[in-house]
């Protein structure tokens, strides 16, 4: 859901909707500033330590309580690798290095969330583990051992069935 924008950037004009583009935005009757709503975009990393996962446990909602891998959103002019990296540091204290991209995820699953989510194999470098920023936990799980899990990339990156929360085959588990 688009969140509406009443005034202008630019100029502090109220603004009016109209059809540009292909489609109706909000406009300036002033200076002619067009808004364009970008996309929101994640990025996130699945990192693995003797066959156990990296997850972190949700402190908010949506899905709090439940398990995803370490993600979050990338900063305008960020790289996204970075931004992945950058994020697991914050959420469980572990250094790593992104080592391949591995999905792209598109479509936004609740009102706060990315549209585009990428997801990263990484390499543990260091750190140590501790939950931070909106992390309660971070932990490692065995793949046939999963805790509930948040998200539709979290399953599919993991090779788990969104309704039933029983791992497949594990999917990008190497």
């Amino acid at each position: 859901m688009e969140r509406l924008i009443r005034y202008c950037p630019q100029c502090g004009s109220m603004l009016e909707r109209k059809a540009v583009f292909g489609d109706t935005r909000p406009v300036c009757p002033s200076c002619k500033y067009i808004h364009f709503s970008d996309p929101k975009v994640a990025a996130g990393v699945l990192v693995f330590d003797d066959k156990r996962v990296l997850l972190t446990q949700r402190l908010y909602e949506p899905y709090k309580g439940h398990w995803s891998i370490p993600a979050g959103f990338v900063n305008a002019y960020e790289d996204p690798a970075q931004a992945a990296e950058r994020e697991c540091l914050e959420e469980t204290g572990l250094i790593v290095r992104t080592e391949q991209l591995l999905e792209v995820f598109t479509g936004r699953e609740h009102d706060l969330g990315a549209d585009i989510t990428l997801v990263y194999k990484a390499e543990l470098m260091g750190g140590e583990l501790n939950a931070g920023d909106d992390a309660e936990k971070a932990s490692f799980f065995k793949c046939a051992d999963l805790p509930p899990l948040a998200f539709r990339t979290t399953h599919a990156i993991l090779g788990v069935d969104f309704n039933d929360d029983e791992p497949q085959t594990g999917l990008h588990m190497h």
